[in-house]
């Protein structure tokens, strides 16, 4: 009996160093591109400046974004009807729903059109950068490449198309938009009441002296506090439904290479795997505008804050 149970212990060791869940998992949600780079550009001052998979995508992204809003507008602005309708129609739902419901209600009406624009580009460029990520669009060029174009598993188009990925699932990309909010919020207060004194409105005017020595370094770093609360809730949420839904694929082989037998992986993704990251992908579908919402909603929060100081 005992034999029997270390040659099973064994065989699942063996099974689980055959196929590795979590180097497949961090091998997708992570950029480790930068060690294959798509396109080789030199160091300057210590930083690499190779464009990574990540880095494409942000570019594809932002292209096809500009692409579409800019050719849906003029076409739009082409035709004789003011009412709007197909693509158009959503694109001008969204705009007025920013608008109307996130920025003039937090920056108020005398900012309201300052400010939307910068929000809504934050609002199309996440949602359109968080939704690229679920669509396999990038798996069917890649099938298309292996049936027909045949190229070589080095060749750049086989990299590009090597799969899809989600940038705001990185930490520096979404530091980067977070970065962008936050000078944002140091050019609206300056804007609002100039330089010195937006510097000045961090903490209430009149106290006694001796709290400004506690209120000042509060304030700065709840200044500081709001990029990273920026930066880790918009990666976290989008790394998270992808390592759940890896995950749950992974008990397919799992399974299978535990017990020697395929018909188990498949019993295992027909009645477990496969419901489970259905179910999870249609969450991820409400986390993708979710998340857009609230990265949107948040920056104009913190925008409205250093120009409504009184509030």
């Amino acid at each position: 009996m005992l034999p029997a149970t270390l040659f099973a212990q064994e065989a699942a060791a063996d099974a689980v160093e055959k196929f590795n869940a979590g180097e497949l998992i961090i091998d997708h949600i992570s950029n480790t591109s930068r060690e294959h780079p798509l396109i080789h550009l030199p160091t300057v001052y210590g930083i690499d400046l190779s464009v990574t998979k990540h880095v494409f995508m942000l570019w594809f992204v932002a292209a096809l974004v500009l692409i579409l809003v800019t050719w849906t507008v003029r076409r739009y602005l082409r035709q004789d009807r003011l009412i709007p309708s197909g693509f158009m129609g959503a694109i001008e739902a969204f705009v007025e729903f920013v608008r109307d419901s996130i920025v003039q209600p937090n920056v108020g009406a005398k900012w309201t059109k300052t400010w939307t624009p910068l929000i809504l580009t934050l609002f199309f460029f996440i949602l359109g950068v968080n939704a690229i990520g679920l669509i396999p669009v990038f798996d069917v060029v890649a099938l298309t490449d292996r049936l027909i174009l045949h190229t070589s598993s080095d060749s750049f188009i086989a990299r590009v198309v090597h799969g899809g990925t989600t940038a705001t699932g990185n930490f520096n990309v979404t530091a980067a938009l977070a970065v962008i909010t936050f000078i944002s919020i140091i050019i609206a207060g300056t804007k609002a009441h100039g330089f010195i004194n937006h510097w000045k409105n961090l903490v209430p005017r009149g106290l006694n002296p001796l709290l400004y020595i506690i209120l000042v370094p509060i304030e700065i770093i709840s200044m500081l506090v709001k990029p990273f609360a920026l930066t880790m809730r918009l990666a976290a949420n989008m790394t998270g439904g992808h390592i759940a839904i890896l995950a749950i694929i992974s008990f397919v082989f799992l399974f299978a290479e535990m017990f020697g037998r395929a018909i188990a992986g498949i019993g295992v993704g027909l009645f477990v795997s496969v419901p489970l990251a259905a179910l999870i992908s249609a969450l991820e579908i409400i986390i993708v505008l979710v998340q857009a919402y609230v990265f949107a909603l948040l920056s104009a929060v913190f925008i409205g804050m250093a120009i409504n100081v009184h509030h």
